[in-house]
């Protein structure tokens, strides 16, 4: 059911975005969604893989005002978490499709946003040809038989054996993954306000560590939009505290890198069918993601200084 696709063009198939593509299906999209959208959608090579595959972000923008800030989400940093890449196409096409009176359309008045939809495309390939329950990426290591780095760790991670699954790497940023996204935002640290990590499974909403009354408030009315119009529960609070201490993760990073509003989503479900999301729960499952992310960007302060003066 997870490999079953009726086409690979998104043109020719209302059921596109509900179903999951592989990682040659998601290339072909990402170009053709910015030929098809010039004036919405600009795919910039931001880097490479371990396996010399390229790392495409979009970016998603409105206008060309001058002084706009960004919001940085990227999607498939773990492999086997299909229905996160399946999130990003599906937000950059209700961007791409929305028109000027949307619901998006005041966020992406205001805020470019830089969508990266696999940034983990080896083991991404991998969970379609080899081992779904891949989670790492491929890179070979120099002191061990075992595969791969878990780039949810090699941010600045803890554990250093390179045979478990959360294996951080020989240093931080030893991946050219990580090392790419890493410099993309510390190139664009004084412009990125909001960094978005989507992740499965579990249903919570995440923050670092270390944080403050306005992340709190974010994440809980996003919460209590989703149970509100979607009848669904998402846990949130800390990381740490709310699913399990994940030392050299991203948001954490984001965070120390200035980025103060840095969350990490889990997605859809809480373990019924786990990574294995059947794609019939695509649309739901973003639907909800989708809710959250525009109910933080709106109650970003950037955002609510613009709506104000509105």
């Amino acid at each position: 059911m997870q490999t079953k696709n009726d086409s690979t063009d998104p043109r020719s198939s209302s059921t596109f975005y509900e179903r999951y593509h592989s990682l040659e299906d998601i290339y072909y999209w990402i170009n053709r969604t910015a030929q098809d959208n010039p004036d919405k959608v600009k795919a910039i090579l931001i880097g490479s893989s371990y396996e010399k595959r390229p790392l495409y972000a979009l970016k998603l923008t409105l206008n060309n005002r001058p002084n706009k800030k960004a919001i940085w989400i990227d999607c498939g940093i773990h492999a086997r978490e299909w229905i996160s890449p399946a999130f990003c196409l599906w937000f950059v096409h209700y961007v791409s499709t929305c028109d000027l009176v949307s619901d998006i359309a005041n966020i992406l008045d205001n805020m470019d946003v830089y969508v990266l939809p696999v940034m983990n495309p080896d083991g991404y390939k991998y969970t379609w040809t080899t081992n779904r329950m891949w989670r790492k990426n491929r890179s070979i290591s120099r002191s061990s038989a075992c595969t791969g780095v878990d780039l949810n760790r090699n941010f600045d991670g803890a554990s250093h054996e390179p045979c478990t699954e959360i294996y951080c790497g020989a240093f931080p940023e030893s991946e050219p993954e990580s090392e790419a996204v890493a410099n993309f935002l510390r190139l664009h640290k004084d412009t990125v306000q909001l960094y978005l990590s989507i992740h499965s499974y579990s249903q919570m909403l995440l923050f670092p560590y270390s944080c403050t009354l306005d992340e709190l408030e974010m994440v809980q009315e996003a919460a209590q939009k989703i149970r509100r119009y979607y009848s669904n529960t998402y846990k949130y609070g800390p990381g740490a505290k709310t699913i399990y201490l994940a030392p050299g993760g991203s948001d954490d990073w984001a965070y120390n890198l200035g980025i103060k509003y840095s969350f990490t989503f889990e997605l859809q479900d809480r373990g019924h069918y786990g990574f294995l999301l059947p794609p019939s729960h695509i649309a739901k499952a973003c639907n909800e993601a989708l809710l959250a992310v525009k109910t933080i960007a709106n109650k970003h302060p950037f955002l609510c200084s613009f709506q104000r003066e509105t």
